[in-house]
């Protein structure tokens, strides 16, 4: 099924949006092609929840060291909480041993999801020393044989990487092939090289390249802060859908525009359920700090709530934190909803 939006400009006239359409993995069809990217600190089961909410089609947890699993870390191995509730459950797997990630995939610890993404795209300096996440790219054989390895597990897998190393030197097409070959169901791509990290404009080109070169479904990521990036970025590569990253915690209603899917909650009530949801399931100092993260975003462009940050960081309960968010979020009462 497909559909086609639309949206009034300041001139009154209604201008198409991108188009939303259903996405098939295997035996999952997937209501949207609009994705929540895997945020370290941020996309946990309440915020994925929250998101599969707005109309996002798949969301996936935090980034989750196989090595971290393997070795029985209680911090890792909290990243994987899910329940039945959650429409879809996707785990991302940062790893550069084919033998550690096969074993993960295939673990008891992942019975609950649905869908397995490799991390090949982070760019983070002791990330990439130790040859997982974008390291991969430079290492297609090892990386071929990770997802072949991870498709043992009988799941759907999927592929997270970028452009390429450094900007004067991008092979996505290539590396988007060997993807296909090694049996990955889907790849999403990150339109900026490893050196370029979270800056500068994406690289359409690469990313339609890439498109043009593979079968499977390939979803665009990287430099979504509005809704005119995400129509843009779709106009530019011709991808099957998009991938929004830290927009996503600003403005967790971009699903529901993008999607068109009905909302009519504050950005006041999005957070009280966040609280109860988060209190229910982890304890209160996790809450009270993914509470302040998530806050802290949302307040971002909100006028004359600066004033109130330092409060929000220094609320010792949740009952204390609560307070101040009451006041950043409830003073402006017709705020907009969608």
């Amino acid at each position: 099924m497909k559909t086609v939006g639309n949206r009034k400009a300041s001139h009154g006239k209604c201008i198409a949006i991108m188009e939303i359409k259903r996405l098939r993995l295997g035996g999952i069809l997937l209501p949207s092609n609009v994705f929540m990217a895997p945020l370290a600190g941020y996309t946990c089961y309440p915020f994925r929840m929250l998101a599969y909410e707005l109309g996002a089609g798949l969301c996936f947890t935090e980034m989750s060291s196989a090595n971290g699993l393997k070795y029985a870390d209680r911090a890792t191995r909290r990243l994987l909480h899910t329940t039945a509730e959650e429409p879809f459950r996707a785990v991302q797997l940062l790893g550069g041993d084919p033998a550690v990630m096969t074993r993960m995939a295939c673990s008891e610890l992942l019975k609950d999801f649905d869908i397995i993404d490799i991390n090949m795209g982070c760019p983070v300096p002791n990330v990439f020393k130790s040859g997982e996440g974008s390291a991969l790219m430079l290492d297609q054989k090892r990386a071929a044989a990770i997802i072949r390895g991870c498709k043992k597990s009988g799941k759907v897998v999927t592929v997270k990487c970028r452009t390429g190393i450094r900007e004067d030197e991008m092979f996505t097409a290539e590396f988007a092939r060997m993807c296909e070959d090694a049996g990955a169901d889907l790849i999403t791509i990150h339109g900026r090289s490893r050196s370029m990290m979270y800056d500068g404009e994406p690289c359409f080109r690469e990313i339609r390249q890439a498109k043009a070169a593979v079968g499977i479904p390939v979803i665009a990521n990287g430099g979504i802060f509005s809704l005119a990036d995400a129509e843009k970025m779709m106009e530019q590569t011709g991808a099957d859908g998009v991938m929004i990253a830290r927009y996503g915690l600003e403005h967790p209603f971009i699903f529901s525009e993008l999607t068109q899917k009905s909302c009519k909650k504050s950005s006041l009530q999005l957070l009280k359920e966040q609280m109860e949801l988060t209190d229910r399931y982890y304890d209160e100092t996790f809450t009270l700090t993914y509470m302040r993260k998530l806050s802290a975003y949302m307040m971002k462009k909100k006028k004359g709530t600066k004033q109130y940050k330092a409060r929000l960081y220094q609320s010792g309960s949740l009952e204390e934190l609560w307070e101040v968010i009451a006041l950043i979020f409830g003073q402006h009462t017709g705020e907009r909803v969608c």
